[in-house]
């Protein structure tokens, strides 16, 4: 079965991950507390509540026919089979260390996956009211108090790059990526945002070769897309999804044109 992805299911979905971000926000301002998962890293009720808000409203008001692999529920052991179907990929809280400090950098995922390709995303900002969108109608950016725009990459550039590292994940194996490259800038950032910088326009170039989860960047890969980018492994070949345990290998997502130096 496939669905009909035009404007109203990317809107609905949009709908649903702000919903998502009300919640988060509404538990933001408390003295919530912060608990540990089975893999060491923190979770909040911040999360199950946005999780649980998305899953139910998916499929009440998209369909209830895919099946839908989320952060949360997997942790605590639900997992779907996914084979040869569509299912949609939801983080309802990524960047929980940013929601923990407080900075803002924190998004709310989710996006429909295809043949091990990402068809649909959206990345909702919930402290900042931003929203990005990725579909097959394009990509598209919404911001408190400004119209909705159509956003695209810029095509990296060959005098100095603008690159983006993890504010929580930083490691060597990025640093020694980038001294291949001329790197104009360095900016940290939290969640997947860093996806979406390049999306419109104001970035190039995001390595990561932690660990990572399908959840973590499937919606900010589908804004990229739709956008003129792409994400690919190390080896260049595109990264794909529906993969055992969900989990990511290394992979570097990029603006359009092409980096010299890289075969992607």
């Amino acid at each position: 079965m496939t669905l009909s992805l035009g404007l109203a299911v990317l809107e609905t979905a949009g709908k649903i991950a702000k919903g998502a971000g009300d919640a988060i926000m509404d538990i933001y301002q408390t003295e919530f507390t912060v608990a540990t998962k089975g893999d060491k890293s923190p979770v909040t009720q911040a999360d199950d509540a946005a999780e649980a808000i998305i899953i139910d409203r998916i499929k009440k008001e998209i369909t209830n026919d895919f099946p839908i692999v989320a952060e949360e529920s997997v942790a605590a052991g639900r997992i779907p089979d996914v084979s040869n179907r569509p299912f949609w990929l939801v983080d309802p809280l990524d960047g929980t260390k940013e929601f923990i400090s407080r900075n803002g950098e924190f998004t709310v995922n989710i996006a429909l996956i295809e043949l091990g390709k990402p068809v649909l995303g959206i990345v909702h900002i919930p402290a900042k009211g931003i929203t990005y969108f990725g579909g097959r109608e394009g990509a598209f950016m919404e911001e408190p108090e400004k119209p909705t725009r159509q956003i695209q990459c810029r095509r990296i550039p060959n005098n100095g790059i603008s690159a983006l590292v993890s504010r929580s994940h930083a490691d060597e194996a990025t640093n020694e990526f980038l001294a291949s490259f001329t790197i104009k800038e360095r900016v940290s950032a939290g969640s997947s945002l860093k996806f979406c910088k390049i999306a419109d326009g104001t970035a190039d170039l995001y390595p990561r070769f932690g660990r990572t989860m399908e959840w973590d960047t499937a919606a900010g890969h589908a804004v990229l897309q739709f956008a003129g980018g792409r994400v690919t492994r190390v080896d260049g070949v595109p990264l794909g999804y529906a993969k055992p345990n969900f989990e990511n290998p290394g992979f570097i997502a990029l603006g359009a044109g092409p980096l010299d130096g890289f075969k992607g």
